[in-house]
């Protein structure tokens, strides 16, 4: 394939999205707090006063989130998620609270910032493992993926014994799922897991460390995936299931996991969670950079493959991985071929640029357009500083 340069001269883009309203343009939002549609001079809105000041060398808070309602078209909402100052009243030392609000644009077609209306605050112990990438599902609810309150191994300030992840009554490590049409701020749908029994009512799924990018699959099932970005051994792709426990920190990816001694996978892998319940395996995983013959840094989720312009991609899972081991701002793209059992693993492959034959930059994330054709989001720093940030189009070569 090839990678066609579409804009630049962001920071650092961290989603791409598309309104569905019929007019074709696509909105980028970069870390530091501004979306843009591409080919406007103007923001379409900027937060970076309201953004939590970020670290130029590395930073993972930030706007992180971009997701326009339904039925946009005619009501002009749309909703950030993005890592805020720490709130009054939030727990004594942690770093920051994650807010997700819904703004509406004005009648000069860019956003109303006084039209902000938060819909949910979470406080975050660190200042790393924030996901963040909000989406609307087939059944129009909003689903928001959220990391395990960051540090290392789900344990320290903020995570209570066992971990974040596989607690039930945190929000933390979690897809949450909401109305936001319903009730203010938001109501519960009645099919969530939890509904009426122990656990927090907002979980959809639990057992995350850090889901960097999640998606919806435009055709198929209509299933949703959820990069979950490793530890030091194991980066992994998961298919969320309702209800599921996806295992963190009991397992990183589909090997088992100890706190104690993260640089190990110990022999026996956990089959069931804390409560009994069976843990679900991942689809895709492989070793990072944290051991011999690992591929990358950190695993960026993409999109199941639903346009026409590469037919041979139609119905693989493109995603990417951040960095590749021993580089200095080198991605890759793969491309990962659906399994012919329920319990087999799907098999990838990197996907060659034609003309530099890499990436020559960090991956970002994955972003998708009305007609389902891809693009990839790159930034040749490694934080939030410069402006060699530029969105791609995934063509044919």
């Amino acid at each position: 394939m090839a990678l066609e340069p579409i804009t630049g001269g962001f920071t650092m883009p961290v989603a791409l999205a598309s309104p569905g309203d019929g007019t074709g343009r696509l909105f980028v939002a970069d870390l530091p707090g501004t979306i843009r549609v591409i080919g406007a001079d103007e923001p379409f809105l900027d937060i970076t006063d309201r953004v939590v000041d970020l670290r130029s060398g590395y930073d993972e808070r930030g706007l992180l989130g971009l997701a326009f309602h339904p039925q946009f078209a005619e009501n002009g909402r749309f909703l950030v998620y993005y890592s805020a100052p720490l709130r009054e009243g939030a727990p004594a030392g942690w770093d920051h609270t994650s807010r997700v609000l819904e703004f509406s644009v004005s009648t000069h077609g860019r956003a109303d910032p006084d039209s902000e209306r938060v819909i949910l605050e979470i406080d975050q112990p660190q200042a790393n493992h924030n996901g963040g990438s909000i989406v609307f599902g087939p059944d129009g609810y909003l689903y928001i993926p959220l990391g395990d309150g960051g540090g290392a191994n789900d344990v320290g300030r903020g995570h209570p014994p066992g971990g974040n992840g596989q607690d039930i009554t945190t929000l933390l490590g979690k897809i949450l799922r909401i109305d936001i049409d319903d009730e203010k701020p938001y109501g519960i749908p009645e099919d969530n897991s939890f509904v009426g029994r122990e656990g927090r009512d907002e979980i959809y799924a639990y057992g995350l460390r850090n889901p960097w990018r999640t998606a919806f699959d435009a055709g198929g099932e209509h299933r949703l995936f959820a990069a979950d970005a490793g530890q030091y051994l194991w980066e992994s792709v998961k298919i969320i299931v309702p209800g599921g426990n996806h295992g963190w920190n009991l397992r990183e990816g589909n090997h088992a996991f100890d706190p104690e001694n993260p640089y190990e996978s110990p022999q026996d892998v956990p089959r069931t969670g804390r409560r009994g319940e069976p843990l679900v395996d991942a689809i895709i995983e492989y070793p990072n950079a944290g051991q011999p013959g690992g591929i990358g840094q950190v695993v960026i989720g993409g999109y199941v493959y639903r346009g026409s312009a590469i037919p041979g991609l139609v119905g693989r899972y493109v995603f990417g991985e951040w960095n590749r081991d021993g580089a200095r701002g080198d991605g890759i793209i793969f491309a990962a071929t659906p399994a012919e059992g329920p319990n087999e693993m799907w098999e990838f492959t990197e996907i060659g640029v034609a003309g530099s034959r890499t990436v020559g930059a960090y991956v970002l994330a994955f972003g998708e357009d009305a007609d389902h054709e891809l693009y990839v989001l790159t930034s040749k720093s490694r934080g939030p500083a410069g402006k060699t940030g530029r969105v791609h189009r995934i063509v044919p070569s």
